[in-house]
């Protein structure tokens, strides 16, 4: 499988796993099923609530020889009630006991929010912090002394923007290396590609597919006329091809599933290629669309909005 090589030589494979919204009931199943399919890349977040869960299917494959932890790589997320830099390596190492794990991979910052400790996910404003109380660079410095420490072995962000990203970089004994954020057809994010890569920041896509259910096909990405062309044209999926598309771009897909057939068929994107052309007509689908918009993060008098996420 293609992979991304980071600064210190190590190689994360290129396709992996989505967790989000994947059910506790159901998420073992996914993560077993995937790692026997040959799945060695897991993305995981505490918020998503399964990662017990994810961390016994890793346990299981390892016991029964199927994968050793050297082989896989492992990601996770810091969440936005553990912003500043003493909270950090108490969140990792509940997350690192969930996943029965000794070390992470990569540890992301989840957002450029920050509110207060214990709270899940804040409804008022009086329960969010303001960056400037909990600035991001201090949180930073707490990913910091977990790379230190060996508790991860690269860090970096999730949903930042580039200003974000600069402060960060202007501000840092260790550069981040990675940031995920929601990139696909709809929304191809190609100058903070270019920054990011201008940097030696690798990109991960989340929602590489789209993201849940969409009564509107205008913007069901599995739905468009371009992208099943394409698919029909090279024998694939129009998931194959969503995937393949940002793979080609350079850029890690993490695609969710608990389905096995689903799971097998985005695997087997490891082994298609699109044309120039194939690339160029999807390269013309942008519409600059979010799935995940960050309005849910829009309160009365609160400190943040969806466009000060994306673009202040």
């Amino acid at each position: 499988m293609k992979t991304l090589q980071f600064r210190n030589n190590d190689e994360m494979p290129i396709l992996g796993l989505g967790t989000f919204r994947s059910e506790p009931n159901e998420v073992y199943a996914s993560v077993y099923e995937a790692i026997k399919i040959g799945y060695r890349h897991i993305d995981c977040a505490s918020v998503y609530g399964n990662e017990k869960e994810v961390g016994n299917a890793i346990a299981d494959a390892i016991k029964e020889g199927i994968v050793t932890r050297e082989d896989l790589w492992i990601t996770s997320k810091l969440w936005s009630d553990s912003h500043g830099r003493e909270n950090v390596i108490p969140a990792l190492q509940n997350t690192l006991n969930d996943l029965q794990l000794e070390y992470l991979d990569l540890y992301l910052i989840h957002w450029p929010i920050a509110f207060k400790k214990g709270v899940e996910f804040p409804k008022t404003a009086e329960e969010f912090i303001p960056l400037e109380d909990k600035p991001l660079t201090d949180t930073w410095k707490g990913l910091e002394d977990a790379l230190e420490q060996g508790l991860t072995k690269h860090i970096g962000m999730s949903n930042f923007n580039q200003n974000h990203l600069i402060d960060i970089i202007d501000h840092t004994k260790h550069l981040p290396e990675m940031l995920q954020v929601e990139v696909h057809p709809f929304l191809q994010q190609s100058e903070l590609l270019e920054f990011a890569k201008a940097h030696r920041i690798h990109m991960t896509a989340y929602a590489p597919i789209g993201s849940g259910a969409n009564d509107d096909d205008d913007l069901n990405l599995l739905k468009n006329k371009t992208i099943n062309d394409i698919a029909t044209a090279n024998s694939m999926t129009a998931a194959q091809v969503l995937l393949a598309w940002d793979i080609q771009r350079g850029v890690s897909v993490i695609p969710k599933s608990v389905n096995p057939k689903r799971l097998q068929e985005n695997f087997d994107t490891i082994h298609f290629e699109l044309q120039e052309d194939d690339m160029k007509r999807i390269e013309a689908l942008d519409k600059h669309h979010r799935f995940i918009d960050g309005t849910f993060w829009e309160v009365e008098n609160g400190p943040y909005t969806a466009d000060s996420i994306w673009n202040a």
